[in-house]
């Protein structure tokens, strides 16, 4: 076990893990609920799981279920799960100490996919900085919307404003109203703050500080930062585009506004649908054509080293560009005038594959263990709670509790899954002194 626990990157699922048990705990008193009768455990184990993980999905109507501590609780949670439990707890050792160990260094370095473990001091003061400047932002403006707009005394309005910009921000998606985000789906001051933090938050921090810093020279930018950023505003674009014409005439979702309330909601969807979890259009009257589209942008998710879950962003393009090498007979995949690494690639595959593999496999298990529900509504739940992005058609508050254990396994392998097999792929990366004679195997 100590050989095993050396390397810091296998810490991380086991603090991911720590946190969700001690949000279970927290949550299952009493005194976090409105009722205030203990909570069963498969439900605080979900909440907790969904709020560390963040991904939003919930088993109960969250504004009555919890009350202001069990809200608290869930807010703290989703910051710590998006802030990162290892680079979390090194800042304490920072602040409290004001050095950093080795050890500690790889810590961050294990769960930021940051590169080198030189500056880590300022790592983790960027990240948190970047962090507190956004959700105060965010908090600002939703604050004084619910205040102004709608009435709200100030202390709830500012209650209101802090929770959903941490929900926001960290992509966690649980919210203060039973139908999300719906009834505000045409107020640009309520929806474009949380889209626009969503998307920041999803980036991903090295991809964020590399694109602020070198701003006036993208084409300097790393591969990572190049597929993360130009991939996600393709993907905005590619969402918003299908959503808006599969929506359009749909009565359920868009159908009775007018166009500008058409393009904002659809606008701000396609921005949530990656992984930022609040849901503006009812997801439960989604006509059956945006289905597969918002599947597909949920297994995406965002980009590395960011709050986003699924398989991220630059996997996803870089597989793209293998595809194209090949069909073209290139020897090598090139991007932006780069030669991506044999490694990279096959980490990317493998991603991707394992991933496939955990979405078809719950998928199945699910409609075992339901009757009568739909395929697609179950494969939309499933990539959801692995994607950890948190958008339901409320099967997450239909299934049995076997149901819904599947889908909180789901959650936690989703968040510290990719982060976690990628570094150790990367780390199991071993040289060979020889080499075996190469064979060419019939494809296809």
């Amino acid at each position: 076990m100590h050989r095993f626990l050396r390397h810091p990157v296998r810490l991380v699922p086991f603090g991911f893990l720590a946190a969700i048990l001690l949000g279970t705990v927290a949550l299952m008193l009493p005194a976090a609920t409105s009722a205030h009768r203990f909570t069963p455990f498969s439900t605080a184990f979900f909440t907790a799981t969904s709020a560390v993980s963040v991904t939003g999905l919930s088993v109960v109507d969250t504004p009555t279920y919890w009350n202001g501590f069990g809200l608290v609780m869930i807010t703290v949670l989703t910051q710590v799960g998006g802030f990162g439990i290892l680079s979390g707890a090194t800042l304490v050792v920072l602040v409290v100490a004001r050095q950093l160990g080795l050890r500690n260094r790889l810590l961050v370095q294990a769960e930021t996919a940051e590169f080198g473990i030189g500056d880590v001091r300022g790592l983790l003061l960027r990240i948190a900085g970047t962090m507190a400047a956004c959700e105060l932002v965010m908090t600002a403006v939703l604050a004084g919307r619910f205040w102004l707009g709608y009435d709200y005394p100030p202390g709830r309005a500012l209650w209101y404003g802090v929770f959903h910009a941490v929900q926001g921000f960290n992509n966690g998606g649980f919210a203060l109203f039973s139908d999300s985000l719906v009834g505000f789906a045409r107020d640009p001051w309520i929806c474009l703050p949380i889209a626009f933090g969503t998307i920041v938050g999803g980036l991903g921090f090295p991809a964020l500080f590399e694109a602020s810093r070198e701003w006036r020279t993208p084409g300097r930018w790393a591969i990572a930062t190049k597929l993360t950023v130009w991939g996600s505003a393709v993907l905005l674009v590619v969402g918003f585009v299908g959503l808006l014409a599969a929506e359009w005439p749909d009565p359920r979702t868009i159908g009775g506004y007018d166009v500008a309330g058409k393009v904002l909601a659809t606008f701000t969807q396609s921005a949530l649908v990656r992984t930022g979890g609040f849901a503006v259009l009812d997801t439960a009257g989604l006509d059956e054509e945006s289905v597969p589209l918002l599947v597909a942008l949920m297994f995406i998710g965002g980009g590395s080293a960011s709050t986003a879950g699924g398989i991220k962003v630059a996997t996803f393009f870089l597989l793209g560009f293998a595809i194209w090498a090949e069909l073209r007979g290139e020897p090598d995949v090139i991007v932006g005038r780069r030669r991506v690494s044999t490694a990279s690639l096959r980490q990317a595959l493998t991603v991707a594959l394992l991933s496939v593999a955990l979405v078809v496999g719950g998928t199945v298990v699910l409609l075992l263990l339901t009757e009568g529900l739909a395929y697609h509504r179950a494969l939309f739940e499933v990539t959801s709670a692995f994607s950890t992005t948190g958008l339901s058609t409320g099967v997450a508050q239909t299934v049995a509790e076997p149901g819904q254990f599947v889908l909180t396994v789901l959650m936690y392998v989703g968040r510290v899954g990719p982060l976690t097999l990628g570094s150790a792929i990367a780390l199991n990366t071993r040289r060979r002194l020889y080499r075996y004679p190469e064979e060419q195997p019939i494809v296809g």
